[in-house]
């Protein structure tokens, strides 16, 4: 695997950071997976997956979204946004993804969307503005760490993050907001090692996260609201009408993985796929398994899983 980076620069001059894994010379191209990252965490961290992927033919991309890792900057400035993060993030992955196919335009690589947890509401949003306006460019969604629409419960989550933002500013870290969206999630693993348990039942891995100092911080009142705004609107009927239909669409979650309702949330978003007459869905729950499903102890496997279903669809 060749490892490099670019750093792309913005309409309001934020510059961000874009990790490039690329095959070997002596393994052939045969498509590209750009990767969207969840909250609190770097694309740094994906490296294991662009070892698999790049040594079966795969280029991969990974930005640090805006309020993240190097694109951040800082750990001051870890968890702080611009006016409607939650757009701006998405809007510079359908950027990036410009920027990516301008890289291939003589071959035309077939290019697959993979976004995780935060990076997987995103990629629902992007899937329904981006490939709108360029169906062409991405032939296939990956998501993990996903769910389907929230009750409400997020209009109050809403109002809670508005109020707070206005009366301490868009760059308070919530406490308050990150206990309401996050502080259950451990409770089906008591007696808990750490307040992390819930991402994987690897304590490497969950030891890792804990240490890397750009994981895990405390986000913003500012960030929060525009998150569950975004949650909202992708699940609005405006924006499923327009998701495309000849989409392919593949979801992997751990059966344990708080954030997707223990499966629930899975299996509802699956059903407003089909709703939507998506031509091809399929998904898998791993049994035990927690939030991070490439970073859990079965992860080759899921790994193999990711790779079989992208040759499945380049073999279409």
């Amino acid at each position: 695997m060749r490892k490099g980076h670019f750093i792309w620069e913005d309409t309001q001059g934020i510059k961000h950071y874009v990790y490039e894994w690329l095959p070997s010379e002596d393994v052939g191209f045969k498509g590209i997976v750009q990767i969207a990252h969840g909250m609190a965490e770097t694309a740094a961290r994906y490296e294991r997956l662009a070892k698999v992927l790049t040594k079966n033919g795969y280029a991969v991309y990974a930005n640090d979204h805006l309020g993240h890792g190097r694109t951040a900057g800082s750990l001051e400035a870890v968890g702080k946004f611009g006016k409607d993060g939650f757009h701006a993030m998405a809007d510079a992955m359908g950027q990036i993804t410009s920027q990516i196919r301008m890289r291939y335009a003589e071959s035309y690589l077939p290019l697959f969307m993979l976004g995780h947890s935060m990076g997987s509401f995103l990629t629902q949003y992007y899937m329904g503005s981006y490939l709108e306006r360029y169906p062409s460019h991405v032939q296939g969604i990956l998501l993990s760490g996903s769910n389907g629409k929230e009750g409400p419960v997020l209009q109050v989550g809403i109002g809670i993050a508005t109020l707070e933002a206005a009366i301490r500013g868009d760059h308070f870290r919530s406490v308050l907001l990150t206990a309401l969206s996050f502080g259950s999630f451990n409770t089906k693993f008591k007696p808990n090692r750490t307040a992390f348990d819930w991402l994987s039942r690897d304590e490497r891995e969950v030891d890792a996260y804990i240490n890397d100092p750009y994981c895990g911080g405390i986000f913003t009142s500012g960030y929060f609201r525009d998150f569950f705004k975004g949650l909202m609107e992708i699940h609005t009927p405006q924006h499923l009408a327009r998701i495309r239909k000849e989409i392919p669409i593949y979801i992997f979650s751990g059966e344990d993985d708080p954030v997707g309702g223990q499966g629930k949330g899975i299996r509802s978003l699956i059903k407003t796929y089909e709703k939507l007459r998506i031509q091809d869905i399929s998904y898998k729950l791993y049994p035990g398994g927690r939030h991070e499903m490439l970073n859990e102890i079965n992860r080759d496997e899921v790994m193999g899983d990711i790779v079989a279903r992208l040759d499945s669809w380049i073999a279409k």
